[in-house]
């Protein structure tokens, strides 16, 4: 079984790379078919996250073991199969290739092609040019917003006043509620 996987960028409009794959082959196998059609070095941590529709983070896996202690299961590329973890159509992945700054592929597994195989992985469509490998973390602007500058009220008015607090809902409040500022100390 083939399956055959859209890669888009969030950073280049006119980027896309799609790639067919053996539903057999591993996750390093797509990791370094992905590189390939990029022309990345493999000189850097990366991961998959396989996704929910709403691109939220569900199974990580990594390039090399992690030490976690947590309960969860852990998947390293080299010893997990494609087909342990996708079986449906449309299913949504991140390619993490820059930990720093968070930046990602955006993957679809768009077509699950039954009785037929590959030795080796094909990148069937390249358009544009990809974003940079590496950014440093100073040139790095996250389009979450389109701006950094939240302003002295992003968190609330910056007249803050203790007495306007309504005791309604602050369970075991009794009596009027004292200022801790007004103590001699501050």
């Amino acid at each position: 079984m083939l399956f055959r996987f859209l890669i888009l960028s969030d950073e280049v409009d006119d980027f896309k790379r799609e790639i067919k794959i053996d539903s057999e082959a591993t996750f390093l196998d797509l990791h370094n078919a992905i590189l390939d059609s990029v022309g990345y070095t493999k000189d850097q941590m990366c991961s998959f996250f396989i996704c929910e529709d709403d691109w939220s983070k569900k199974t990580e896996i990594t390039l090399v073991e992690m030490d976690t202690a947590s309960e969860e299961d852990n998947y390293i590329m080299e010893d997990t199969r494609l087909e342990e973890l996708l079986e449906d159509e449309h299913q949504k992945l991140l390619y993490v290739f820059d930990y720093m700054t968070e930046r990602a592929f955006f993957m679809e597994l768009r077509e699950i092609i039954p009785g037929k195989d590959m030795d080796k992985p094909e990148c069937s469509i390249s358009l544009g040019t990809p974003p940079v490998q590496i950014m440093s973390f100073d040139d790095f602007t996250p389009k979450a917003g389109g701006t950094q500058d939240l302003g002295e009220d992003f968190y609330g008015d910056s007249e803050f006043d203790i007495d306007e607090l309504d005791k309604e809902g602050f369970d075991g409040l009794e009596g009027p509620m004292e200022n801790p500022f007004d103590d001699e100390r501050f």
